[in-house]
């Protein structure tokens, strides 16, 4: 959340405050709890590699929505091949070690045709 008193500071000709307000980057916490319930092994599980391929292609998801109104941005094109890159070496270890979690997390998050 942004802090009450930069708002009282903006000047009427600085619109950066209101562009961050419009995008949020990232996942928000309620939805990214949600995902590590959705797709931890146990309890305590938060950094397995079905909850991180799930984190990342929520990620992924966001951007792909992003690039399509903001097509000349390079930058983040170039941080979205690179989480592409992570998820899918994750779904090649996830495949060599646990098959069966592999094509479960591959139907839930529809990711092969």
């Amino acid at each position: 959340m942004i802090d009450p008193s930069l708002r009282k500071r903006r000047s009427s000709g600085s619109n950066l405050l209101r562009k961050f307000e419009r995008w949020k980057l990232g996942l928000t916490k309620e939805k990214k709890t949600k995902l590590i319930s959705e797709f931890k092994a146990n309890e305590k599980d938060t950094g397995s590699p079905s909850v991180q391929i799930a984190l990342l292609t929520e990620r992924i998801n966001s951007l792909s929505e992003h690039f399509k109104s903001h097509k000349s941005d390079h930058h983040s094109r170039r941080g979205l091949l690179r989480m592409v890159s992570i998820r899918r070496r994750l779904l090649e270890y996830l495949k060599g070690s646990d098959h069966k979690g592999y094509q479960d997390i591959i139907k839930k998050l529809d990711l092969r045709k």
